[in-house]
């Protein structure tokens, strides 16, 4: 990556904004813009997210917002009511409040003197939620979106349910919320810091039960998906995704159904922005976003609105890695996605692998418990063997129909359909089915996958009990893709009713049996050679920091041969490191334990912890978080206990202890 050549303008930094609301909760920003913005207003670009300013997202940050401040914006990250130097309570993810203050946020900075009166807004992941969230609400002064690894429907493309089935890192994301959540204001902005602190203490929810409640796409999902409304945003999008993040469907959702301006690019890249994503090849991001930017806050006629419809990059088969920092590929573009010809090709299931032509199918699906050990995280934001590894071994577990050795290439682009006639041996029943590459040597790369809980197989909002007296059919979609297999590669689809510890096991073990099959890719016919070029990564130069103890991560599965049990284990410290700015000094340690036993599901046991520290020469504080998920045939038992230290001094202490009745799931 290369810092920004020749800065347009000087800029200058104010590290504590204060921005009030009008029921008198201030919020605090962080604001780079142009030294001559009051003689030269400029727009403003908003990033407004719970991560902390002061010590979350200091690295990205600065790489970032200097460099659009630098080309003629106002750069404001804001942290969200709750977080951070703000004040106030963080009720829940996009909370009804949280949209409102978004808007007033909008107006209140729209109306500064050095503001030229447009708005954009960004953001990853939370922000790039709110921002498309914040757009249905057509706050009058926002002109554009740029929004990166989001959902346009928070029941199907969120961290809580894919499918209908209960994903773990609903719990795992929840436990981590409540430890961050939980960190003070910073005492050099804040001289009532401790009062706060305590205040956001005693009012901080254990929001993973509360997830964990609604298993039905209800209207508590309803409110914040704009895929209920997507006429209702306004302002043109740019959305952004990775093929390795779990977000990939919705940049195609956006795209094919806004009635504005909306382009997509989706990358090899996992749950970070594109200009430092892995795995890569990385892309100016910024100097995209910057032309969006330039577009519709500045009205530069650059053209942006007749760029292709979708960039998408097309992986190449390549060796199972988990950690592999780059991939080889193409992009692809495509001028008209919503109106795009489709070819397709149908393979059947049948009792000879996949194949051409329909043929007698009699398999039955019925895998041991800790299948899935090898599926990588939900959103990989590291290089830890985050990403989905050889998954021979699943496979080896899995029902599988291979198709013939490939006599040419063959390319993927799009979402694949697996149709199926099947009958279940029990009412709830889940069903999981992966796309693999399967090279000559036998290993397994996964290309996408899917899965439903078939309760849900006809009303996501109204789940029934799974038919136990006859076959039914389903539809189970697997996420979008663009791959091209290799010569001699095979096609491979692997059914599993298990998939530990992604999703939630069902209560007893299921055995379905299939009767007919197929299952429909989406073809892409083209060559090899970049349609699309991207400019190389620029940025503005990195945060001032010093690493005051090395960070350290593990991975590792654990298989007790007395007992049979399986563990997935994860640790993570990322050190502690000092802003050199304000002397702040900041680190976090988790550990995660997944725990089964292959023939039991009601083994399923999640154990997390989670410790934050703070420090600047004599003070001090730190969080401890422990929390534990598992469940009978009838509830999900969530419990998780919070810790809060001044200067190792525990000054507050808070358990959590919050069953969830099972229902469909």
């Amino acid at each position: 990556m290369t810092a920004t050549p020749g800065h347009p303008r000087p800029i200058t930094e104010t590290e504590d904004l204060r921005i009030a609301l009008s029921d008198g909760c201030h919020l605090s920003a962080r604001l780079w813009m142009p030294k001559d913005a009051a003689s030269d207003p400029v727009p403003v670009i908003l990033e407004y997210i719970p991560y902390r300013k002061r010590d979350g997202t200091a690295a990205r940050d600065a790489l970032m917002h200097p460099y659009f401040a630098a080309h003629g914006y106002a750069a404001v990250r804001v942290d969200i009511r709750g977080s951070g130097d703000s004040d106030g309570l963080l009720e829940d993810e996009y909370s009804a409040q949280e949209l409102s203050d978004a808007c007033e946020v909008i107006a209140w900075l729209a109306a500064q003197p050095w503001c030229s009166g447009s708005v954009g807004m960004m953001g990853k992941s939370w922000g790039g939620f709110n921002c498309l969230q914040t757009a249905a609400l057509r706050p009058p002064a926002l002109k554009a979106v740029v929004t990166v690894c989001s959902a346009a429907d928070r029941f199907a493309d969120d961290i809580h349910y894919k499918g209908g089935c209960l994903l773990g890192e609903n719990f795992g994301w929840g436990t981590l919320m409540l430890s961050y959540m939980a960190r003070p204001p910073d005492p050099t902005l804040r001289p009532d810091w401790r009062e706060e602190w305590l205040k956001r203490l005693d009012g901080l929810e254990y929001l993973a039960p509360r997830w964990t409640e609604h298993q039905a796409r209800d209207d508590y999902w309803k409110h914040g998906s704009v895929c209920e409304d997507y006429a209702a945003i306004a302002a043109p999008v740019l959305a952004f995704g990775g093929w390795a993040d779990n977000y990939m469907n919705t940049v195609p959702k956006l795209v094919g159904n806004l009635s504005v301006p909306c382009k997509g690019i989706i990358g090899p890249w996992g749950h970070q922005y594109a200009h430092t994503a892995e795995p890569g090849p990385q892309i100016g991001f910024l100097q995209e976003a910057l032309r969006w930017w330039d577009r519709w806050l500045k009205d530069v006629p650059n053209g942006a609105e007749n760029d292709p419809d979708m960039r998408s990059y097309m992986l190449d088969s390549a060796a199972p890695d988990a950690c592999t920092p780059h991939r080889a590929g193409h992009w692809v573009a495509t001028p008209d996605w919503r109106n795009r010809p489709q070819k397709t090709t149908r393979l059947h299931l049948t009792d000879a692998g996949l194949g051409d032509e329909a043929a007698p199918l009699s398999a039955t699906v019925q895998t041991p418990q800790h299948l899935g050990l090898f599926a990588g995280e939900f959103f990989p934001l590291g290089q830890n063997a985050e990403l989905p590894g050889d998954q021979a071994p699943d496979d080896a577990l899995s029902t599988c129909f291979d198709g013939a050795p490939l006599d040419a290439p063959m390319a993927l682009l799009g979402a694949a359909d697996l149709h199926l006639r099947l009958t279940s041996d029990a009412p709830r029943a889940h069903l999981v089915a992966r796309l693999c590459d399967v090279a000559p040597d036998g290993s397994s790369v996964r290309i996408a996958h899917g899965m439903m809980n078939l309760c849900h197989r006809d009303d996501t909002s109204a789940p029934a009990d799974v038919p136990t007296d006859g076959p039914f059919d389903v539809v189970l979609r697997l996420d979008h893709m663009a791959y091209r297999l290799a010569a001699g590669h095979q096609l491979r689809i692997a059914l599993s009713t298990t998939y530990w510890p992604f999703i939630w096991p069902t209560p007893t073990a299921t055995r379905l049996t299939l009767h007919s099959g197929h299952l429909a890719l989406p073809l892409h016919s083209g060559g090899t050679d970049d349609e699309w070029q991207f400019p190389a990564p620029e940025s503005a130069a990195p945060w001032r920091f010093r690493q005051h103890s090395p960070a350290d991560a593990s991975r590792r599965i654990d298989h007790d041969l007395i007992t049979g049990q399986r563990s997935l284990i994860v640790t993570e410290d990322s050190g502690d490191a000092e802003d050199l700015d304000h002397g702040l000094i900041s680190g976090e340690t988790s550990t995660e334990r997944w725990t089964i036993t292959p023939d039991a599901p009601l083994s399923a046991k999640a154990e997390i912890t989670w410790e934050q520290r703070l420090s600047r020469g004599d003070w001090g504080v730190r969080i401890q978080v422990e929390a534990q998920m598992q469940a009978d045939g009838d509830t999900f038992s969530l419990k998780a206990r919070l810790r809060a230290f001044e200067n190792e001094q525990e000054i507050y202490a808070r358990d959590y202890d919050e069953p969830v009745p099972r229902r469909h799931g």
